[in-house]
């Protein structure tokens, strides 16, 4: 499970102004971030604007993710939903050659128990044929996977970790100090990765590396004070990319940098030009150029 204890990128999928996918802009954000040293590749979680992509448009870029990769970094493949037999059913149409595990997010909507939740993923990860990382982001599904429940599903041998997103960080210390050895926490919020390494986190799975990779490889690879340094450089940017929903803000500073542009699908918009103003001034003040990858020496 080494592989998936450093940094890995939410990939955005980049539109043309009509609404399809820009293939030549993936493949540019996904040499981005691999150049920038990140660990693995996350295809399809939120960030990638996975409920507004159809089925087939998922396993195209699916696949066109996997021959641009050319097998540099590991594939972590989004996997979830509020349909259990759906999801169930979904498994056995996915190639999982090139998919080293899959992250699934806790059921939405249907707000179930935490019973509800542990037999949903129990079901998910006794036929998925790679191991699966839970993904508990409250904000989003309005269901809080509790402690106790992950440490539960924890007993899973097919169940390898978690991206927690609560924010909570008492939560993520009763998870780090009740569960097994081998069962990774992973820090799903950019800005609290450095806390969440001191209480036991291993990894992120982060939306600002698909823009500043450098930093957020400073932040999970590096000692404490280069963490922090990585940390304080994003206190000014980060907050912005989620002030008009994630990926409006973080596909917005990828266009002024350059990378991909800021085209979003309905019901999101692109960023609005206040939004846009601010960020293109955060971004002036951040120097890439003093954070380098420490793994790597």
């Amino acid at each position: 499970m080494k592989k998936f204890t450093g940094t890995g990128v939410a990939l955005v999928t980049p539109f043309k102004a009509d609404g399809a996918i820009d293939y030549p802009a993936l493949e540019s954000v996904i040499e981005h971030v691999i150049l920038g040293n990140v660990d693995y590749l996350v295809v399809q979680g939120t960030t990638g604007e996975s409920a507004t992509l159809s089925e087939e448009e998922k396993m195209d870029v699916l696949s066109f993710t996997i021959k641009i990769n050319r097998s540099r970094v590991p594939i972590v493949y989004g996997l979830g939903g509020n349909n259990t037999a759906g999801i169930l059913s979904a498994i056995d149409n996915i190639d999982f050659s090139e998919i080293a595990a899959v992250l699934s997010v806790s059921p939405y909507y249907n707000k179930p128990s935490q019973s509800g939740i542990i037999a949903h993923y129990t079901a998910l990860a006794d036929k998925c044929p790679v191991p699966v990382i839970l993904y508990n982001v409250p904000g989003r599904t309005m269901s809080n996977l509790s402690a106790n429940t992950t440490l539960e599903l924890a007993k899973h041998k097919n169940i390898i970790g978690i991206k927690e997103a609560s924010g909570d960080l008492e939560q993520c210390m009763r998870i780090a100090n009740g569960k097994p050895n081998d069962f990774l926490l992973i820090s799903g919020d950019d800005m609290i990765t450095t806390p969440m390494r001191s209480i036991g986190a291993e990894g992120v799975i982060s939306v600002i590396a698909n823009a500043y990779p450098e930093i957020m490889g400073a932040i999970i690879h590096g000692n404490g004070e280069y963490s922090k340094k990585g940390t304080f450089s994003l206190l000014d940017i980060n907050p912005l990319m989620y002030e008009e929903s994630n990926p409006v803000g973080v596909k917005c500073l990828m266009e002024h940098l350059g990378i991909c542009e800021g085209n979003v699908r309905l019901p999101l918009l692109k960023a609005s030009e206040e939004l846009k103003s601010r960020i293109k001034s955060a971004a002036g003040k951040i120097n890439t150029n003093q954070f380098y990858s420490p793994h790597l020496e």
